[in-house]
């Protein structure tokens, strides 16, 4: 009965090992872009207004670091959104809670190695991890439609 017990305990704590060590890979996709930071920007925001989303913020946020006297490298926020398929979750009550993660964002930054880098949420993930109209909505659309706006 003591080995099992033991056995459960250490499982469990695998088990959350495990995830800790995979999810971040899962919920966040980071990617190389073969542009520079300036074009990758302009490249995705053309994209996402294209496919007839709309770019609602683009935040600087290298340069609201530097009004506060500090140096980071290149790094934005757009904010994205598809006024469909949010009025889809904004209309469904239950799934109201997912405006905390509206509009979506697509992170355009530079690293010290000097390439440019995007990342974006998984929208598919998060949309099968809540199920109703988050998987219909974020689990479909968005997700197929985020992963082609950061393609080249």
């Amino acid at each position: 009965m003591k080995q099992t017990i033991t056995g459960i305990i250490i499982g469990f704590a695998l088990g959350l090992i495990t995830c800790a060590l995979v999810m971040p890979g899962l919920m966040v996709s980071e990617k190389v872009s073969p542009l520079n930071y300036e074009e990758t920007v302009d490249h995705i925001t053309q994209k996402v207004e294209t496919a007839g989303w709309k770019v609602s913020a683009a935040m600087r946020l290298d340069q609201s670091r530097a009004k506060e006297g500090k140096d980071v490298l290149p790094a934005a926020s757009l904010k994205i959104c598809q006024p469909d398929y949010a009025e889809k979750v904004l209309l469904d009550d239950k799934a109201r809670f997912l405006s905390v993660m509206m509009p979506c964002s697509i992170a355009v930054y530079e690293k010290s190695d000097g390439k440019t880098y995007i990342s974006t949420m998984n929208a598919g993930l998060l949309g099968r991890m809540f199920g109703g109209t988050a998987q219909s909505v974020m689990g479909g659309p968005v997700a197929k439609e985020t992963r082609e706006f950061v393609q080249f």
